[in-house]
Protein backbone atom coordinates (compact mmCIF):
# COMPACT_ATOMS: atom_id res chain seq x y z
CA UNK A 1 0.00 0.00 0.00
CA UNK A 2 1.53 3.62 -0.96
CA UNK A 3 2.20 5.98 2.22
CA UNK A 4 2.00 9.64 0.92
CA UNK A 5 4.83 11.25 1.38
CA UNK A 6 4.91 14.45 3.61
CA UNK A 7 2.66 17.25 1.09
CA UNK A 8 4.58 19.95 2.04
CA UNK A 9 7.81 20.37 0.22
CA UNK A 10 11.16 21.20 2.36
CA UNK A 11 11.55 25.09 0.81
CA UNK A 12 15.18 25.10 2.77
CA UNK A 13 16.39 21.90 1.30
CA UNK A 14 14.37 22.04 -1.90
CA UNK A 15 14.16 18.61 -2.07
CA UNK A 16 11.76 17.21 -4.32
CA UNK A 17 11.56 13.50 -5.60
CA UNK A 18 9.41 11.62 -8.16
CA UNK A 19 6.55 8.95 -7.96
CA UNK A 20 5.35 6.66 -10.50
CA UNK A 21 2.09 4.91 -10.76
CA UNK A 22 2.26 2.22 -13.30
CA UNK A 23 0.10 -0.92 -14.69
CA UNK A 24 -2.25 -1.97 -17.56
CA UNK A 25 -5.52 -0.61 -19.15
CA UNK A 26 -8.74 -0.06 -16.68
CA UNK A 27 -6.14 -0.13 -13.29
CA UNK A 28 -7.03 3.29 -12.19
CA UNK A 29 -3.45 5.37 -13.09
CA UNK A 30 -5.08 8.28 -13.78
CA UNK A 31 -7.77 8.09 -11.23
CA UNK A 32 -4.55 7.22 -8.50
CA UNK A 33 -2.94 10.50 -10.19
CA UNK A 34 -6.16 12.50 -10.04
CA UNK A 35 -6.65 11.81 -6.54
CA UNK A 36 -2.93 12.38 -5.58
CA UNK A 37 -3.28 16.02 -7.28
CA UNK A 38 -6.46 17.06 -5.70
CA UNK A 39 -5.07 16.27 -2.72
CA UNK A 40 -1.87 18.61 -2.78
CA UNK A 41 -3.84 21.09 -3.73
CA UNK A 42 -6.06 21.07 -0.43
CA UNK A 43 -2.23 21.18 0.93
CA UNK A 44 -2.53 25.26 -0.85
CA UNK A 45 0.56 23.54 -2.86
CA UNK A 46 0.88 24.69 -6.71
CA UNK A 47 -0.08 21.99 -9.07
CA UNK A 48 0.64 22.35 -12.76
CA UNK A 49 -0.25 19.23 -14.65
CA UNK A 50 0.48 17.90 -18.40
CA UNK A 51 -0.66 15.21 -20.74
CA UNK A 52 0.97 14.08 -24.21
CA UNK A 53 -1.22 16.09 -26.66
CA UNK A 54 -1.71 13.16 -28.79
CA UNK A 55 -4.15 11.20 -26.17
CA UNK A 56 -7.84 13.61 -26.99
CA UNK A 57 -9.62 10.30 -26.20
CA UNK A 58 -12.56 12.16 -23.68
CA UNK A 59 -11.20 16.02 -23.94
CA UNK A 60 -8.53 17.47 -25.49
CA UNK A 61 -6.93 19.92 -22.49
CA UNK A 62 -8.22 17.73 -19.25
CA UNK A 63 -6.96 14.63 -17.87
CA UNK A 64 -10.05 11.84 -17.60
CA UNK A 65 -10.21 8.63 -16.03
CA UNK A 66 -12.06 5.96 -17.66
CA UNK A 67 -14.73 6.34 -14.81
CA UNK A 68 -15.35 10.17 -15.87
CA UNK A 69 -13.24 11.81 -13.38
CA UNK A 70 -11.35 14.87 -14.66
CA UNK A 71 -8.45 17.61 -13.99
CA UNK A 72 -7.63 20.40 -15.75
CA UNK A 73 -4.20 19.85 -17.51
CA UNK A 74 -2.07 21.36 -20.13
CA UNK A 75 -1.40 19.21 -23.23
CA UNK A 76 2.57 19.45 -24.82
CA UNK A 77 3.36 17.49 -27.40
CA UNK A 78 6.83 17.13 -26.38
CA UNK A 79 8.96 16.70 -22.83
CA UNK A 80 10.95 19.96 -22.63
CA UNK A 81 7.87 22.07 -22.88
CA UNK A 82 7.05 21.07 -19.14
CA UNK A 83 10.21 22.72 -18.32
CA UNK A 84 8.78 26.01 -20.30
CA UNK A 85 5.57 25.50 -18.09
CA UNK A 86 5.85 24.46 -14.56
CA UNK A 87 7.07 27.87 -13.69
CA UNK A 88 7.18 28.35 -10.01
CA UNK A 89 4.71 25.40 -9.30
CA UNK A 90 5.19 23.08 -6.13
CA UNK A 91 3.82 19.70 -7.62
CA UNK A 92 4.05 18.92 -11.43
CA UNK A 93 1.46 15.51 -12.87
CA UNK A 94 2.26 13.74 -15.76
CA UNK A 95 -0.35 11.17 -17.28
CA UNK A 96 -0.09 9.20 -20.08
CA UNK A 97 3.78 9.55 -19.65
CA UNK A 98 4.59 6.31 -21.88
CA UNK A 99 3.64 8.35 -24.60
CA UNK A 100 6.25 11.06 -24.34
CA UNK A 101 9.96 10.99 -25.87
CA UNK A 102 12.76 9.31 -24.04
CA UNK A 103 13.69 12.93 -22.70
CA UNK A 104 10.77 12.92 -19.94
CA UNK A 105 13.60 11.48 -17.85
CA UNK A 106 15.91 14.17 -17.95
CA UNK A 107 13.01 16.44 -17.31
CA UNK A 108 11.72 14.94 -14.06
CA UNK A 109 14.87 14.63 -12.90
CA UNK A 110 15.46 18.28 -13.49
CA UNK A 111 12.07 19.18 -11.75
CA UNK A 112 12.62 17.05 -8.94
CA UNK A 113 15.77 18.19 -7.79
CA UNK A 114 14.70 21.82 -7.84
CA UNK A 115 12.43 21.31 -5.39
CA UNK A 116 9.43 19.46 -6.56
CA UNK A 117 7.25 16.89 -6.24
CA UNK A 118 6.45 14.91 -9.36
CA UNK A 119 3.71 12.70 -10.40
CA UNK A 120 3.52 10.09 -13.36
CA UNK A 121 1.00 7.82 -14.34
CA UNK A 122 1.19 5.51 -17.42
CA UNK A 123 1.83 1.97 -18.74
CA UNK A 124 4.39 -0.10 -17.79
CA UNK A 125 3.80 -1.87 -20.72
CA UNK A 126 3.26 -2.51 -24.01
CA UNK A 127 0.16 -4.16 -26.00
CA UNK A 128 3.16 -6.85 -26.35
CA UNK A 129 3.77 -7.28 -22.83
CA UNK A 130 7.19 -5.23 -23.39
CA UNK A 131 8.06 -2.00 -21.54
CA UNK A 132 6.66 1.08 -22.66
CA UNK A 133 8.46 4.28 -24.14
CA UNK A 134 10.37 5.90 -21.05
CA UNK A 135 8.42 4.36 -18.56
CA UNK A 136 11.22 1.48 -17.03
CA UNK A 137 13.79 4.42 -16.72
CA UNK A 138 11.40 6.36 -14.79
CA UNK A 139 10.37 4.24 -12.79
CA UNK A 140 14.34 3.22 -11.99
CA UNK A 141 14.65 6.60 -11.18
CA UNK A 142 11.41 7.33 -8.86
CA UNK A 143 11.61 7.44 -5.05
CA UNK A 144 7.96 5.86 -5.19
CA UNK A 145 6.18 3.27 -7.14
CA UNK A 146 3.07 1.94 -7.29
CA UNK A 147 1.93 -0.68 -9.42
CA UNK A 148 -1.74 -0.69 -9.73
CA UNK A 149 -3.73 -3.58 -11.33
CA UNK A 150 -6.84 -4.37 -12.89
CA UNK A 151 -9.10 -7.41 -12.86
CA UNK A 152 -8.87 -10.19 -15.80
CA UNK A 153 -11.89 -9.55 -17.85
CA UNK A 154 -11.50 -13.57 -18.76
CA UNK A 155 -10.87 -15.36 -15.35
CA UNK A 156 -11.44 -12.66 -12.70
CA UNK A 157 -7.99 -12.67 -11.59
CA UNK A 158 -5.73 -9.71 -10.68
CA UNK A 159 -4.76 -8.30 -14.14
CA UNK A 160 -1.72 -6.24 -15.19
CA UNK A 161 -1.44 -6.81 -19.38
CA UNK A 162 -3.36 -4.62 -21.94
CA UNK A 163 -4.60 -7.13 -24.63
CA UNK A 164 -5.05 -5.44 -27.69
CA UNK A 165 -8.29 -6.75 -29.54
CA UNK A 166 -7.36 -5.37 -33.21
CA UNK A 167 -4.91 -6.75 -35.56
CA UNK A 168 -3.01 -2.86 -35.52
CA UNK A 169 0.82 -3.58 -34.71
CA UNK A 170 1.67 0.11 -34.17
CA UNK A 171 2.37 0.42 -30.64
CA UNK A 172 0.37 3.51 -30.21
CA UNK A 173 -3.10 3.18 -30.66
CA UNK A 174 -5.27 5.03 -28.47
CA UNK A 175 -8.61 3.47 -27.73
CA UNK A 176 -10.95 1.52 -24.87
CA UNK A 177 -12.81 -1.46 -24.07
CA UNK A 178 -12.93 -1.37 -28.08
CA UNK A 179 -9.64 -1.98 -28.41
CA UNK A 180 -8.27 -3.16 -25.20
CA UNK A 181 -8.88 -5.18 -22.39
CA UNK A 182 -7.24 -6.46 -19.40
CA UNK A 183 -5.77 -9.48 -18.61
CA UNK A 184 -3.91 -12.09 -16.36
CA UNK A 185 -0.85 -13.35 -17.48
CA UNK A 186 -2.60 -16.72 -18.14
CA UNK A 187 -5.33 -15.27 -20.36
CA UNK A 188 -2.79 -12.47 -22.17
CA UNK A 189 -0.42 -15.34 -23.17
CA UNK A 190 -3.51 -17.51 -24.52
CA UNK A 191 -4.78 -14.94 -26.37
CA UNK A 192 -1.43 -13.55 -27.90
CA UNK A 193 -0.93 -17.94 -28.82
CA UNK A 194 -4.37 -17.68 -31.06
Amino acid sequence: MFIEPGTKRSKEKGTGWIEVISGSMFSGKTEELIRRLNRARIANLNVEIFKPGIDVRYDEEDIVSHNRNSIRSTPVNMAEEILLYSGNCDVVGIDEAQFFDEALVDVVNKLANNGKRVILAGLDMDFNGRPFGPMPQLMAIAEYVTKVHAICVNCGNIAHYSFRKSASENQILLGEHDVYEARCRSCFREGIDH
